[in-house]
């Protein structure tokens, strides 16, 4: 058996209650999972109050979000069985005010853009999580008939990169380095997220020389063949352990997956709870 080791639920931008996704990893034969939602405690808090459901064993996770200014491409990483401490929770704060403040701001520039859509209907959605994601507005816009769906044609106008999205506003990410310190900080286990996604690669190079890294996240269905086995060759030489995760979302998501696309090895998952029990002695 195996753990599908990152996933998302209604609280932060899944589309899946959190009390449902237990079920899904039971029906695909899972061992264990890992609720990993954007910068909040929620879902680390709610796998410590329910450490088996369904026969599913749940791993607390956060992951965690920054930024490499020197590359500028965002970070994602993964911190397995976190402690609730000052800096973790002012990491989280900090991102749900942000993020809030950037989406509220485009929610009420698509008010004056299209007169069905209402701010207050897409806070429905964020009602789990506290925090209002492009992915709610998205929700709402499509239940209006505005849009093609949760990250279709009408999500790269309205929130893309290139070209820039009519209203897009990006909040601020924290460096790197901080982002390592928080996790650190928490005491857990820091596995770098889907290399590929973001064109990471040179930056996961430097973490693992520095040894900063406890592992990466190698299975994952957007990860790129050759990123993949430069990641398993560092994972050998360096003793770090190998993840593997779906990155679920529901149907929130231009690529679905269902839980247990991607998983991870009983043995590293071992290693996970051992590293943790380390750093929390």
């Amino acid at each position: 058996m195996a753990g599908d080791l990152h996933n998302h639920s209604t609280c932060s931008d899944g589309s899946t209650p959190i009390h449902r996704l237990a079920a899904m990893a039971a029906r695909a034969g899972l061992s264990a999972m890992a609720i990993s939602d954007h910068d909040t405690l929620r879902s680390a808090g709610y796998c410590y109050r329910h450490p088996v459901q369904e026969g599913v064993r749940l791993i607390p996770a956060v992951e965690l979000t920054g930024y490499d200014y020197e590359r500028r491409h965002r970070v994602h990483l993964l911190c397995y069985w976190p402690q609730d401490c000052p800096e973790l929770r002012a990491h989280c704060d900090t991102m749900r005010r942000r993020r809030n403040e950037c989406c509220l701001q485009s929610a009420r520039e698509l008010e004056g853009m299209y007169p069905l859509f209402r701010t207050e209907q897409a806070l429905e959605y964020a009602r789990d999580s506290g925090v209002l994601f492009k992915s709610g507005i998205m929700q709402a816009l499509q239940e209006l008939g505005l849009a093609d769906g949760i990250y279709g044609e009408a999500y790269h106008r309205l929130f893309g990169w290139e070209p820039r999205g009519l209203v897009l506003h990006s909040p601020e990410y924290p460096p790197v380095e901080e982002v390592i310190a928080t996790a650190r900080a928490a005491r857990g286990v820091l596995v770098f997220a889907h290399p590929t996604v973001y064109k990471s690669m040179p930056l996961v190079r430097q973490l693992v020389a520095e040894g900063k890294l406890d592992g990466i996240e190698i299975d994952h269905p957007r990860n790129s063949e050759a990123d993949k086995a430069e990641c398993r060759e560092l994972c050998r030489r360096h003793g770090l352990i190998v993840t593997g995760g779906t990155d679920f979302h529901g149907s929130n998501t231009a690529h679905p997956h269902p839980v247990g696309t991607c998983t991870t090895a009983d043995g590293q998952i071992a290693r996970i709870d051992a590293l943790a029990k380390e750093y929390q002695k």
